[in-house]
Parts: structure tokens; C-alpha cells; sequence
């Protein structure tokens, strides 16, 4: 079985207003924090491949120097269905044993320990897991590939939290909130 996580990284920073994933957070831009942990992840699991969607040529530049597949994805201003439908597409020989793991660029505490533990649920039984803290659910989220005809039926700006509360989901807590924090608004940059 492969793993494919898809980065999704092609936002409208609407609530934001103006691109922040190329905002600077700890030092860099916030969409590197994930290219970096998704880089160390690639170093340390088998079978694992990662798909930068993007419609920015910053961030498309920077994953391939990581040599990631980078997908550009113009469409994505159109809503989230768009970058999603990108990524997938853009896999070629997906096995329904396969999972696809979407990973969003604006969350950029999600540690490495929390990945490990969500590629760990990968088994023929699992057909999604998520991050959760507590009660609350967040990115990202693992999805089996047998559900990849239903990401594909995806419109608009439904992501794939729709599909992923249709089935029996198996949390992977956090041990912190902060992980799941997202970056949307300028004033969530200087939250603890």
C-alpha cells in the first residue's frame, strides 16, 4: 500500500487578505513548515509519496528543489473541491489499497510525532482517520482510496470533512490544541 499526501497549498486567504501562506511565522513562510515536516516524513516512511497542489509559482519552485510533485492547480481559486480533484488526479496507479493523506498549509504546528501516529492507522479496516484534540476534529485527514470516486464528485469550496463524517472515522489525538490551529485571520499569528 502507498501513501500519498497531498499538500494542499492553494488557497484564496480571503479572511486573511492577502496570500499567507506566504507570510512569515518562526522565521519562514508559513506554508514551508509543512513542506518540511512532510519532507522529514518522506526521509522515514516507505512507501510514501507527496503532491504539492499549488497555483503559486513560490511555493511550486520551493517543492520541486525538494523534489516533491508539484501540481499547478489555477482552478483552485474556485474552492477547495479544485485541489483536491488536482491531487488525486494527478496520482497515477492508485490501488484501492492505497490511502491519501490531505494536509492542509496553513496548520503549521502539526508535529511529526501526529503524523506518525496517523499513518500508523493504515490497515484494509480503515477507511478514514483524522487529528483530532479532545472532541474537536482537524486536518489532516486520511482518506482509504477506495473513497476516491467520492472526492472526485467534490463542487465548489466542500472539502473532505462532507465524506469523512460519513464513515467510521479512527481518531489520532494530539497532545496539544495548537496543532490544529489554523492560520486564517493576521491576529492568529501571535495566539499561544
Amino acid at each position: 500500500m502507498n501513501k500519498y499526501f497531498i499538500y494542499m497549498a492553494s488557497g484564496n486567504s480571503i479572511r486573511y487578505g492577502k496570500n499567507k501562506l506566504l507570510e512569515e511565522i518562526n522565521g519562514k513562510p508559513l506554508y514551508l513548515h509543512g513542506l518540511e515536516i512532510l519532507k522529514e516524513i518522506a526521509n522515514i516512511v516507505d512507501d510514501c509519496r507527496i503532491v504539492v497542489v499549488s497555483r503559486y509559482k513560490e511555493i511550486q519552485e520551493k517543492a520541486e528543489s525538494m523534489k516533491f510533485q508539484v501540481v499547478n492547480c489555477p482552478e483552485s481559486k474556485c474552492g477547495i473541491s479544485y485541489t483536491i480533484k488536482a491531487g488525486i488526479k494527478s496520482i497515477k496507479n492508485l490501488r484501492k489499497d492505497d490511502y491519501l493523506i490531505f494536509v492542509v498549509a496553513d496548520q503549521p504546528y502539526v508535529s511529526l510525532k501526529s503524523f506518525v501516529k496517523l499513518i500508523e492507522t493504515t490497515n484494509e479496516k480503515v477507511t478514514v482517520a483524522r487529528l483530532f484534540y479532545g472532541e474537536r476534529p482537524g486536518n489532516p485527514v486520511l482518506f482509504s482510496a477506495t473513497l476516491v470516486p467520492e472526492l472526485l464528485s467534490l463542487e465548489g469550496d466542500d472539502g473532505g470533512g462532507i465524506i469523512a463524517k460519513k464513515y467510521p472515522c479512527v481518531p489520532v489525538y494530539v497532545e496539544e490544541s495548537l496543532e490544529l490551529r489554523d492560520i486564517d485571520r493576521k491576529k492568529d499569528l501571535w495566539k499561544n
